[in-house]
């Protein structure tokens, strides 16, 4: 399918590695202009030497403001305009439960909430004139109980409602917004990596006890998803999150 992407202008937040990545190389393969972000420089420059032309980076921290601000208009004055944004940035690592305080609520809170509202903020008037999308990377655990960090759970949770309670005010400007909600995935330094080096086992089982498909999903197979509800191939789909899990939730 042609997602008559090409031409288009976009910037992923977090797409130096994992999901992020794999969805800045999907959408500069279906010819769109990519900025991609993250908030160390050399570990950018490094990413982006496996793109050829097309392809800008911008070291920011999307958890402050004024960093927000700074990469809308350095994405600005490379490709004149955004069409599409995806909000990628998050982090499932915390305290185990019970173990919560101030501190940890807010720094999780930062990396998986405001991560995504503060560039939404900095990108809307923009996003309104090329009349975009955007796309929030979100979780099945802010749906249901999956054992993740409490503090992790409600900070996707609250992403989610953002969504669907943003899309109305944000559709007035012409601007679509939609959740992508992946369950399992993994890849070369994801949490599950790690937890399937050190306990494969374990692992083993919860796939094969909570995940219909009875596998991990891949970076690439979001990308999929998402470069769709960038497209206007999308074009009547905002407020709603699209779970791409497996078979895991049951609700």
């Amino acid at each position: 399918m042609d997602l008559e992407l090409k031409g288009k202008n976009a910037l992923i937040t977090g797409s130096s590695r994992g999901i992020g990545y794999a969805i800045a190389t999907l959408l500069h393969k279906e010819g769109c202009n990519v900025t991609i972000n993250g908030r160390n420089n050399e570990t950018l420059k490094k990413t982006i030497t496996t793109f050829n032309e097309r392809i800008h980076s911008c070291a920011a921290d999307v958890t402050r403001v004024d960093d927000c601000n700074t990469l809308i208009k350095e994405t600005i004055s490379k490709w004149g305009s955004i069409d599409i944004l995806v909000c990628n940035v998050g982090s499932g690592t915390s305290v185990k439960p019970g173990d919560e305080n101030f501190e940890e609520w807010q720094r999780v809170f930062l990396n998986n909430f405001y991560s995504a509202v503060n560039v939404i903020e900095a990108a809307k008037n923009e996003l309104s004139k090329s009349g975009g999308s955007i796309v929030c990377i979100s979780s099945i655990a802010g749906m249901e109980s999956t054992g993740a960090p409490v503090t992790y759970s409600v900070a996707k949770s609250a992403l989610n409602a953002y969504v669907k309670n943003i899309s109305k005010p944000l559709a007035k400007l012409g601007i679509r917004i939609n959740a992508m909600v992946p369950g399992n995935i993994i890849f070369e330094g994801s949490v599950w990596a790690k937890k399937l080096s050190e306990n494969p086992q374990d692992v083993e089982k919860m796939l094969k006890n909570e995940v219909a498909m009875q596998r991990f999903g891949k970076p690439q197979e979001i990308a999929n998803f998402v470069a769709f509800l960038c497209s206007e191939k999308s074009s009547f789909a905002t407020g709603s999150l699209f779970v791409v899990d497996g078979g895991q939730t049951r609700s």
